[in-house]
């Protein structure tokens, strides 16, 4: 693949051979960022489980505690109290039957979270085929089936990622914008790796963080030494103790 000048002198800034501690790797990442606009800061990690054994799954959510930068589009499928709550809460979009043809013959996805009360998923079930691929089928397990739809979309709006393995065993998540202090981005990194981690399946068997990896939009990728997460995971432990 053929890369620009701007990547070219972005890659100059990295050693390709090294694997950084995750402070220093997030410091690269904000000085390799070229682009005009503010790029997002994402994590790529690669566990050793096998996302074909259902009880080698990793899934679920987190509140990043600066958020992701991004205003997040929130839609919830809910009735009657509920769906005044979520009005109330401050759902983007709010509705029933009526928002299930709007997606099944507008072809419309001016949204990027979906919320649903239980007794909807009856009804947001015919959008499976549609929401399951882009990663927005609502979910329990990532809090996005709930009664609680207030506490939902606060949590959401207020920086609640989800995070889960695609076919070759890697989490793909945000964690922040270029411009953010670079000690937000170290917190909400661990924050989303501390989370990885207590979520590890009780079926994985040898080393569970394989790679992990921060980039930026159109920046290269920085490796991260998995060994020092793990290591500073325990020092915390230990302290607490």
């Amino acid at each position: 693949m053929k890369r620009g000048k701007k990547y070219l002198d972005s890659l100059k800034l990295i050693d390709r051979t090294k694997l950084y501690d995750p402070e220093e790797a997030l410091d690269l990442v904000q000085k390799a960022s070229k682009a005009k606009f503010d790029e997002t800061v994402e994590v790529h990690i690669k566990l050793g489980v096998d996302s074909r054994h259902a009880e080698q799954q990793v899934r679920g959510a987190v509140v990043l505690p600066h958020g992701t930068g991004k205003k997040v589009r929130v839609l919830v499928f809910a009735k009657g109290p509920k769906a005044d709550e979520a009005e109330k809460a401050g759902a983007d979009y709010v509705g029933a039957e009526d928002l299930v043809a709007k997606i099944q013959n507008d072809n419309w996805f001016e949204f990027d979270v979906v919320v649903a009360t239980p007794d909807m998923m009856g009804v947001v079930g015919r959008l499976g085929r549609v929401l399951g691929p882009k990663g927005l089928m609502p979910n329990p397990k990532a809090g996005t089936v709930t009664m609680d739809v207030a506490r939902a979309i606060q949590e959401i709006k207020a920086g609640k990622i989800e995070y889960r393995l695609d076919k070759t065993n890697i989490v793909h998540c945000p964690i922040g914008k270029v411009s953010f202090e670079k000690g937000q981005l170290v917190e909400n990194f661990r924050t989303l790796l501390d989370a990885i981690i207590k979520a590890k399946p009780a079926a994985a068997k040898g080393q569970y963080l394989k790679s992990v990896v921060v980039t930026s939009t159109m920046g290269p990728g920085i490796k991260v030494n998995p060994l020092r997460v793990l290591a500073a995971k325990t020092e915390e432990a230990a302290v607490a103790k």
